[in-house]
């Protein structure tokens, strides 16, 4: 809903703008709010910066470290990143890409390719290594195919 008040939008629009500026200053941390955030996404070590693209959308239960950069890579679409993921530190996802469920992403790591569920995700250039023994175990224990 919009305010029908043209001056009382003008002022709400620069008040928002002024506290906008100054808490991403403070934080260092950017998810505009048209970025799609599930359940429990939480970041870890709030301390350094954290830049997340406005189209991107993340799954539920996504721990994400400090320094981390998720957007587009020059071109048009946003990262599509599943359930259960973890961004480590300094590591960048780019391109109009999805992430699997289930996937870790190691430090310093750029992914610039999609990332099959159960995988871990480590390097610069990106190397994927796919259906982890240690989840193929669980699904067993748990029934699962």
């Amino acid at each position: 809903m919009q305010r029908q008040n043209r001056v009382g939008r003008w002022f709400a629009n620069k008040l928002y703008g002024l506290f906008c500026i100054f808490i991403l200053n403070v934080t260092k941390v950017w998810i505009p709010p048209t970025v799609t955030l599930g359940e429990g996404f939480h970041i870890i070590h709030a301390e350094g910066s954290l830049s997340i693209h406005p189209e991107v959308v993340i799954g539920d239960r996504c721990g994400v470290m400090h320094n981390v950069t998720i957007g587009t890579n020059m071109g048009p679409g946003a990262p599509r990143i599943g359930d259960d993921v973890f961004i480590g530190v300094n590591a960048t996802v780019l391109g109009r890409i999805r992430i699997g469920d289930r996937v870790r992403i190691g430090a310093n790591t750029a992914v610039s390719t999609n990332v099959p569920d159960d995988s871990i995700v480590i390097g610069s250039p990106a190397r994927i290594f796919p259906n982890l023994p240690i989840f193929a175990q669980k699904k067993k224990k748990d029934g699962g195919a």
